[in-house]
């Protein structure tokens, strides 16, 4: 089973930056020849306030001839609490009624597929302890099919044992739970993007993949995070375990978000300050 993981496309109707790299990635998917494509999120621009770059963005993804599954993205519901946009239940329902489910399941030889929600981590509401209870079902009933995790953001930045990292990961309480899950149900890979840096390495018995954002690589605004920069996907070929390589797709550009932030994130140029 090969399974394409796609990124951060940041797609929008109005804010049409990142619109181009489209055409050679759907090309590109095309020609794969793969089963299933996974999309782990920040499809849209700003999902999380405007229902048009979610119906754009969705629209763009039905022109794939191979079935796909997505899960949000900050970008598309929201984040963590005092932020600019925290997940609330207009944004989930926003998303859940235009794109579809926000956390999701699928067996496929002898794999379970799920794909999770992490912009609900942090929040310890009930929309948050819903998932996980959802989650540890999923896994207890995996019948002995190996699991492969999707989520937007990482379960950590450079250590599995750092603090909070606030905007970038899994908070370290939530990503314990996460991590007591992985440990006891044979979870072989936990694949995720959001950093727009793109590296795999291995926490216990799980290979982590970030993919590479499909829009745009950050320069100076941000500090260097592990991996490289890069713009393209990631091809996962699943057999008995799974193996994953990440791929700079032709013809696509390597925008630099540092030049037209003002434009598209005028707010990311501000302090980021999260309020509990």
């Amino acid at each position: 089973m090969k399974i394409i993981q796609i990124t951060d496309t940041h797609f929008s109707p109005n804010k049409p930056h990142f619109n181009g790299n489209w055409a050679p990635l759907l090309s590109w998917i095309e020609a794969t020849g793969a089963d299933l494509i996974v999309h782990t999120g920040d499809l849209t621009v700003d999902g999380a306030d405007k229902d048009e770059d979610i119906t754009f963005s969705m629209d763009l993804m039905r022109q794939v001839s191979i079935p796909m599954l997505i899960v949000p993205g900050n970008h598309d519901v929201g984040h963590l609490k005092g932020s600019d946009q925290p997940v609330n239940a207009e944004r989930l329902a926003r998303w859940r009624s235009l794109a579809g489910p926000d956390r999701w399941l699928e067996d496929a030889a002898g794999w379970r597929l799920i794909g999770l929600n992490s912009l609900l981590f942090g929040h310890e509401d009930d929309e948050e302890e819903a998932q996980f209870k959802w989650l540890a079902e999923a896994l207890e009933d995996r019948a002995g099919r190996r699991v492969a995790l999707f989520a937007h953001k990482p379960l950590f930045v450079d250590a599995p044992d750092e603090g909070d990292t606030g905007y970038w990961s899994v908070r370290p309480a939530q990503r314990r739970r996460l991590y007591d899950l992985i440990a006891a149900h044979d979870v072989a890979l936990f694949a995720s993007g959001h950093l727009h840096w793109a590296w795999q390495g291995r926490f216990d018995d799980t290979q982590l993949t970030w993919g590479p954002s499909a829009a745009f690589i950050i320069d100076k605004m941000e500090r260097e995070m592990p991996g490289e920069r890069l713009i393209g996907a990631v091809v996962h070929e699943f057999d008995t375990s799974v193996e994953s390589e990440i791929v700079a797709v032709p013809g696509m550009t390597a925008h630099v978000l540092d030049d037209v932030v003002l434009e598209v994130y005028p707010q990311a140029v501000k302090p980021r300050e999260v309020v509990e």
